[in-house]
C-alpha cells in the first residue's frame, strides 16, 4: 500500500453547490414560463394574468417548479369550455347564462382554448434547456 495517497471526500460540497444550483435554476425558469403565460393570458380584470405570478412556486426539497393559477377560471381558459373543449369533452348544444356585468342573458356554445400556460412553456423550452446546460456545466 502507497503511504503517500489521501482521499479526500468532497461530496458534501458538491450536493451543496448542486442545491445552490438548483434552487437559482428552478427559479429562474418558473419566472421565465410564469412570465410568458401572463403575457399569453386574455385580459378582463387582470386577475389571470397576474395570478401566473403570484401562484407559482418553487419546492427547493422536491427541486420542482409549479407554475399555474389557482383561479377557478384559469383552467376554462387554457383548455377550452362546451362545444370548444380541447379535447371534445365539453358541454354539446349550447347554453345561457346572465352576464354579472351587464345582466343580460346570453347564450354560448363555450369559449375556444387559449392555452396560455402550454404555449408560455413552448415558447419557453428551449432558453431553459439551454440555460440548464449552462448552469450545471458550470459545475
Amino acid at each position: 500500500m502507497n503511504d503517500n495517497v489521501k482521499f479526500e471526500d468532497f461530496r458534501l460540497e458538491v450536493f451543496a453547490k448542486l442545491d445552490e444550483k438548483a434552487g437559482a435554476f428552478l427559479e429562474e425558469a418558473k419566472d421565465s414560463i410564469a412570465s410568458q403565460a401572463s403575457r399569453n393570458s386574455p385580459v378582463d380584470t387582470g386577475a389571470l394574468k397576474a395570478s401566473f405570478q403570484t401562484d407559482s412556486f418553487v419546492d427547493e426539497q422536491e427541486k420542482t417548479a409549479y407554475v399555474g393559477s389557482s383561479l377557478e377560471y384559469a383552467i376554462w381558459q387554457e383548455f377550452g369550455t362546451g362545444e370548444y373543449a380541447l379535447n371534445g369533452n365539453g358541454r354539446k348544444g349550447g347554453w345561457a347564462y346572465k352576464d354579472p356585468k351587464t345582466g343580460k342573458t346570453i347564450f354560448t356554445h363555450g369559449n375556444r382554448p387559449m392555452r396560455m400556460l402550454y404555449h408560455a412553456f413552448e415558447q419557453k423550452k428551449e432558453k431553459v434547456k439551454n440555460r440548464a446546460k449552462k448552469i450545471f456545466g458550470e459545475i
